[in-house]
């Protein structure tokens, strides 16, 4: 079974082809439960999300703001396993045709078993993972497997990384490229900045892969602000944080449906 890069690839291009960036939303699976999970992401597919990446929740993120934490922390005291996160990812792909990514630190990888977790994501309908603190020079083994399993191999670059080092990244990596928009953890911003204009003008300096921006980005007016000069627009904490704030887990679902759909305007620019 061949995972889904090309549909994510696809899906990039069409976004491209219409004169916009992608819109990409970012959810815990197991949060608020694995069913609240997929219906949240389904949710934001339906409000007009292109792309979803979907989060294994790990208690010692290195990336994650304190939203996210919360919710990682709720999924795993419910007891969310990576056989959770595949059945989150078979069922949303299945339910919206739409490419659905996995977002993880390295380690549960690495202890699940690599040649595993990439037949298992792609044989439920991945297109790829996002590795935040898998190091280029030590991803061979990831990527041997990746490729053969027809899935994505997304990297984050950063502010600090100097233009070799971006070039060293974006040679091996696939999909698209992951742009943090500023140095910390993830979270809301009152605003995006000129850092992330920058470093997507650099890191388009060496590849033609797509350069998609998160960190900060939480209303219609931020997402417009960097559909300006980015391919993607990367979502997460402000979805979370909807689901966190909402009396119960279906005003949850129905604020992921709202943002997505108020983001939506925002990268095609009718924010």
């Amino acid at each position: 079974m061949s995972g889904n890069i090309r549909l994510l690839s696809d899906t990039l291009a069409a976004a491209k082809a219409e004169g916009r960036a992608a819109l990409i939303a970012y959810l815990p699976a197991g949060f608020p439960t694995v069913d609240g999970g997929i219906a949240a992401i389904k949710a934001a597919f339906d409000g007009g999300a292109d792309i979803v990446e979907v989060g294994l929740p790990h208690s010692d993120p290195v990336l994650d703001g304190p939203v996210i934490q919360t919710a990682d922390d709720i999924a795993l005291r419910g007891g969310v396993k990576i056989a959770d996160v595949m059945r989150t990812v078979r069922e949303a792909h299945a339910a919206t045709g739409k490419p659905v990514l996995v977002m993880t630190y390295w380690n549960p990888i690495d202890r699940y078993g690599v040649e595993r977790f990439t037949a298992e994501l792609a044989e439920a309908g991945g297109a790829g993972c996002i590795l935040p603190d898998l190091p280029v020079q030590e991803a061979g083994l990831w990527r041997e497997h990746a490729e053969k399993h027809g899935l994505a191999t997304v990297f984050v670059v950063a502010p600090s990384s100097k233009d070799a080092r971006l070039a060293e990244i974006t040679k091996v990596g696939t999909g698209f490229v992951y742009a943090a928009s500023l140095m910390g953890v993830t979270g809301t911003r009152a605003s995006v900045g000129a850092q992330a204009q920058d470093l997507v003008e650099r890191t388009r300096a060496t590849t033609d892969t797509p350069v998609c921006v998160g960190l900060g980005v939480s209303n219609a007016q931020q997402a417009a602000e960097v559909a300006r000069f980015a391919d993607g627009v990367i979502v997460g904490s402000a979805f979370v944080k909807g689901m966190l704030d909402a009396p119960d887990d279906a005003a949850g679902v129905e604020a992921v449906r709202v943002l997505a759909g108020e983001l939506a305007k925002g990268v095609r620019g009718q924010a």
